[in-house]
């Protein structure tokens, strides 16, 4: 028997070497399910190959397109992991090189064009701000580590600290007009811009003429041929006097001074336009220019109002900033729009605004990658027009069901992937943020829920639950908080009460209606149907987060709530409910916090044998401050396995009982945060073990001697990994549910 110090013991064995040779994404694994739908940062084109494109996720994925922003690669997870406040940089001439921060641990580097990367540098801790890269001389970079500025001249191998305080750094510029043994730099941050004269030893503050040392973006281009240098940066606007101050500014002269470039064109407003402005200003939150046309500066604003000209747009100058024309007209309801309808567009019929942040070719300005919110769009012909990069149209007989098909840009978090036990090419997802999706081709084109046809709690699908005898019948949980039972619920930075309940559908999920009867508006995380009860009045069992069990003998008209013995008054934190075939119920009690501390009241996994009228704890022998997820044998009630999180003890891991609950063992510990485990029902055996954060290497596991030896699944690109779904029809294939990484189809073994 591998025991778990033999695990843990190899992982501390496997160098970086060991992932370096690691393919960035076995091709036998896709993904799967809607594309774009959560949060994107970063966007980064290649000087040498506008093609080539970079993008960051906030959950932990990054992203590589090779056609122009069509299609995505999500980079493995063990080569390179996403961060939000630093950008990617190209090598100015040599397309296979690539700077990113790893993650919040320092640089990395590609020598393949983003499939490989390596640790380079001296650097430490969270990189922040645009990776500066000389144009000319790219042995030159400039980036921030910290609080502190670093500078290379050797291609990034050592990095030295720039002298003096700068703030939080946005980014820098190589003055490609200076010389190349002695080039004149410039750093700017959140309180200021500076200039180095001496090839970066010194720098001085060159503000003068701004209205507000508080800068909110910077950028600059400089063309060695014409001998011409322009630097941007924005402050907050704010109105004085009746009039709008701040904004964009203007430095010809190396920034020895500063004019306003608030030329006509832009967002003037000095009061909010409606009731769904962004502030009584916009803001100007991201600029963009390049060496190769410095006179022509690219600005992206928040709104006053939704209507042009008070949206969130991009604006473009060809003239350092005397005029501007806004190019990204987004919204379908409004004259003009020039951007490709995604399923939001096509589903709600109108645009979600947020602050775009945009990359542009540093060779051809016409082509500009966008991440705006959790859409990402592209055009070559300088705003024209934009293609969606996030996710594409699939054309259809039926025009009331608009499908769309997978870019890779997957973001999304997924906590449960269901093929229909009645027509098995129907597929379902219930997601976060986005609620719901469904497939009627096995998974390769997907249905947005149509608008009216939601559940009221359209922010998460937690569950579904299907009718075994009348097709196209289920019932859902559903609820406006996300993330249950993961970090951001647990340690509060996100909030946990909100509504939530229980929806009804007997078209096969097209359309959702409330089945909450007298059932509280809690969010609700879990939906179990008694298959053994009258198809006319099924038996239903709902977890909700904070109301505990609740229990409906008439298909979710009316319920009652079943907690004798459950948790603790202070404590019915329901995330997970399972009814086994012989009538057995089991539920977990999540984890609280309090001022930082786990508090042990109500925590564990219970047992009830009665319908939920009495409910025992039965994991007394071994206490969990932080259960995740419970699997019970289908062929044996005793068999129990729970996935637990540390919670600042040593509870982490993979745990099973086979009597009950009488007795626990930690059969897998490889991280601090396991979710569950998952039995393949056509391999006997086999068992998939899934960790959610702070997963060291591989998120999914798999032993085939029930648990004696175990190892990584490498080739998964993600590693925030939930819940493991089988399909009967291919006992080959899995799929794989993942805390922001969407869903991924991928071989058994």
């Amino acid at each position: 028997m591998m025991h778990i110090w033999v695990v843990q013991l190899a992982l501390l064995l496997l160098s970086p070497a060991h992932f370096t040779d690691l393919k960035s994404a076995a091709p036998e694994w896709q993904p799967v399910g809607l594309s774009g739908g959560g949060a994107i940062f970063e966007p980064a084109i290649s000087p040498s190959n506008p093609n080539l494109m970079m993008l960051n996720c906030d959950m932990s994925g990054v992203y590589v397109s090779r056609d122009g922003g069509s299609q995505w690669k999500m980079i493995n997870h063990l080569q390179l992991r996403s961060n939000i406040r630093c950008r990617p940089a190209f090598h100015p001439s040599d397309q296979k090189t690539i700077f990113a921060a790893n993650g919040y641990a320092g640089l990395a580097v590609s020598h393949d064009g983003g499939d490989h990367w390596k640790s380079i540098g001296n650097l430490s801790g969270a990189l922040t701000g645009d990776i500066c890269i000389d144009r000319n001389s790219p042995n030159n970079m400039m980036v921030a580590a910290g609080k502190t500025v670093y500078r290379s001249n050797d291609s990034g191998s050592t990095w030295a600290p720039c002298e003096g305080s700068f703030g939080e750094y946005l980014g820098g510029h190589f003055d490609q007009t200076s010389k190349a043994d002695n080039r004149t730099c410039f750093i700017a941050s959140s309180v200021g811009i500076w200039r180095s004269d001496d090839a970066g030893v010194t720098f001085s503050p060159k503000s003068n003429g701004l209205p507000d040392p508080t800068i909110k973006s910077f950028a600059a281009g400089s063309n060695q041929l014409t001998g011409r240098i322009v630097l941007y940066c924005s402050t907050p606007t704010t109105v004085k006097d009746g009039k709008l101050v701040g904004g964009i500014y203007r430095s010809t002269d190396r920034g020895e001074t500063w004019v306003p470039a608030m030329g006509q064109g832009l967002n003037l407003d000095t009061q909010a336009f409606d009731e769904w402005s962004m502030g009584p200003t916009a803001q100007y939150l991201h600029l963009v220019s390049s060496d190769v046309y410095p006179e022509r500066v690219f600005a992206t604003n928040s709104n006053t109002g939704i209507p042009a000209p008070h949206h969130a747009t991009v604006f473009r100058s060809t003239d350092s900033g005397q005029t501007w024309n806004s190019i990204f007209q987004p919204d379908p309801r409004f004259p003009s729009c020039n951007v490709e309808s995604d399923y939001t567009f096509a589903t709600d019929g109108q645009f979600y605004q947020s602050v775009p942040e945009i990359a542009v070719s540093p060779t051809d300005p016409d082509k500009i990658l966008m991440a705006n919110g959790s859409c990402s769009y592209a055009t070559t012909n300088g705003g024209g027009e934009w293609k969606s990069s996030h996710t594409h149209p699939f054309p259809h007989s039926n025009d009331k069901e608009v499908l769309w098909s997978n870019s890779g840009l997957v973001v999304t978090t997924t906590w449960n992937y269901y093929i229909d036990p009645n027509e098995p090419t129907r597929h379902y997802i219930c997601y976060t943020d986005i609620g719901f999706a469904r497939s009627f081709d096995s998974g390769i084109h997907w249905e947005w829920w149509s608008n009216k046809g939601r559940a009221p709690w359209q922010n998460t699908c937690y569950q579904l639950s299907f009718d075994p005898v009348v097709k196209g019948r289920i019932w859902g949980a559903f609820s406006n908080v996300h993330d249950i039972p993961n970090g951001n619920i647990i340690w509060g930075s996100h909030r946990a009460t909100g509504p939530g309940g229980i929806c009804f559908s007997d078209d096969f999920g097209a359309t959702w209606k409330p089945r909450n009867g007298d059932l509280p508006l809690n969010p609700t995380t879990a939906i179990e149907i008694d298959t053994h009860s009258s198809v006319t009045q099924r038996t239903l069992y709902a977890g909700q987060f904070g109301g505990g069990v609740f229990r409906s003998e008439n298909g979710g008209t009316t319920w009652v709530p079943t907690n004798n013995g459950l948790g603790s008054d202070s404590n019915r934190r329901v995330s997970r409910l399972v009814l086994h075939t012989d009538g057995t119920l089991f539920a977990v009690v999540t984890a609280k916090t309090e001022n930082g501390q786990f508090k042990p009241q109500g925590v564990g996994i219970y047992r009830s044998r009665d319908r939920g009228d009495h409910w025992t704890k039965i994991n007394e022998s071994q206490p969990f401050l932080w259960p995740k997820d419970l699997t019970v044998d289908p062929t044996d009630s005793r068999v129990i396995y729970v996935g637990a999180a540390d919670a600042k003890q040593d509870q982490a891991g993979l745990w099973r009982t086979k009597d009950g609950g009488e007795h626990w063992t930690r059969i897998l510990k490889v991280g601090p945060e396991h979710f569950g485990a998952y039995l393949h029902p056509q391999h006997q055996g086999w068992i998939y073990a899934t960790l959610t954060e702070g997963a060291p290497l591989a998120g999914l596991w798999l032993s085939k001697d029930d648990g004696e030896t175990w190892k990584p699944v490498d080739a998964l690109p993600f590693s925030n990994v939930q819940r493991v779904t089988f399909d009967k029809q291919n006992p080959n294939v899995i799929y794989v549910t993942t805390f922001g990484g969407s869903v991924w189809k991928g071989p058994a073994d």
